[in-house]
């Protein structure tokens, strides 16, 4: 089997992950998971897709991720691995899902606007 390159965005992260087929080995950014990642919730996330599809020690992934936070990088992460695991298998496409695992989640931050504190904090009004 060649290796798979899928895209997988949150917030504004952006995660390429490369799918090999291996011994379940992850690696980001040339980095250890648990090195990349030392919150536990946020490594059962972005290995949650190889548990929906009982896969988990089938394959090596290495993910090049950038730009925004910890859990917008994981997010991203998981929604590239969900689409390899779809583009080699289609018939896992159904559990994943129902997992909600193959949407891509649109929330963005809101833009602060001019003349307010953030984007819906008002400075306090005076009213004299």
């Amino acid at each position: 089997m060649q290796s798979l390159i899928t895209v997988g965005r949150r917030k504004t992260a952006v995660a390429r992950v490369k799918l090999i087929e291996g011994s379940g080995k992850v690696t980001v950014n040339n980095k250890e998971l648990e090195q990349y990642f030392p919150v536990a919730v946020l490594r059962e996330q972005i290995l949650r897709p190889f548990s929906v599809t009982s896969t988990q020690g089938r394959y090596d992934v290495k993910v090049r991720v950038q730009g925004g936070g910890s859990t917008g990088q994981a997010g991203a992460i998981q929604l590239g691995i969900a689409r390899s695991l779809v583009a080699l298998d289609e018939d896992s496409r159904q559990n994943l899902r129902n997992a909600g695992l193959l949407t891509r989640d649109p929330r963005m931050v809101e833009r602060k606007k001019y003349g307010q504190k953030k984007a819906r904090k008002r400075f306090q009004f005076s009213k004299r």
